[in-house]
């Protein structure tokens, strides 16, 4: 009990300390560029019931869910197959080297054009960046699981599908959470750059429009909305883990 309440101690002092030290330098610079952070929150409910900022939160996190969701489920099942079948490795690995250093922004012409300039390009891009790294994190969580914990299972005459949800499943599942978390910020990143070409809605876009409108507290109110979107996700992950692996120290 006392190391989490120490845990939110710090994640609150944390928090703190960057609204004052945002506060400090800005009231050092004394610009219109870098408004209060007191002025921006005050901007909030001008944000979600005037600018309706609650749409373009909506479109954000409904295509950063699905490129997470399908990144996990693609990813799992390509890592599954990968670390399972020996005879396909040399082939599957020199095939994920070689694509995988490619820069995903480089790919964003070719996505636009095929997929469109609405949702489906925007969750592919975020799918380009999230799903190789699920699957090396599950192809390598596989390879390194001693084989004799299948041996022990196989003498107790325990079936291929027992021995996946008793041995394989369980060293898989942290993997793909590490890497979830890992491959998140880039993956928000990628969302907002996107979000700037053919949409009117998704916080990308209403950060860039406030911009140009030079409207810079409305701008930075939705960098906060984000970064809070970002926050929230990486924390669902760290509770998901918790409960799901009790069993490892923290």
């Amino acid at each position: 009990m006392k190391s989490k309440m120490s845990r939110v101690v710090q994640s609150l002092l944390a928090i703190i300390t960057f609204f004052m030290v945002w506060e400090i330098a800005s009231r050092f610079l004394q610009k219109t560029l870098l408004p209060s952070p007191i002025l921006v929150f005050r901007q909030f409910p001008v944000l979600f019931h005037e600018k309706e900022s609650w749409l373009h939160l909506e479109a954000s996190f409904y295509r950063v869910f699905l490129g997470l969701f399908f990144s996990v489920v693609g990813g799992f099942l390509l890592g599954l197959g990968m670390g399972t079948f020996k005879k396909i490795a040399t082939f599957s690995d020199a095939l994920v080297y070689f694509t995988y250093p490619i820069p995903k922004m480089a790919l964003l012409p070719i996505v636009m054009l095929l997929g469109g300039l609405g949702d489906q390009s925007k969750i592919i891009m975020i799918v380009l960046i999230v799903l190789p790294q699920v699957t090396i994190a599950v192809r390598d969580a596989i390879r390194d699981i001693p084989k004799n914990y299948y041996d022990v299972y196989r003498t107790l005459k325990a079936s291929k599908l027992q021995c996946f949800w008793a041995i394989t499943l369980p060293a898989t599942l942290p993997a793909i959470f590490s890497s979830v978390r890992v491959s998140l910020g880039t993956a928000l990143s990628i969302l907002f750059f996107t979000e700037n070409y053919g949409t009117e809605y998704g916080l990308g876009y209403f950060i860039m429009d406030s911009w140009t409108r030079m409207d810079y507290p409305s701008m930075y109110g939705g960098i906060l909305v984000l970064a809070i979107c970002g926050f929230l996700l990486f924390l669902t992950i760290d509770l998901i883990t918790h409960y799901l692996f009790r069993w490892r120290k923290n």
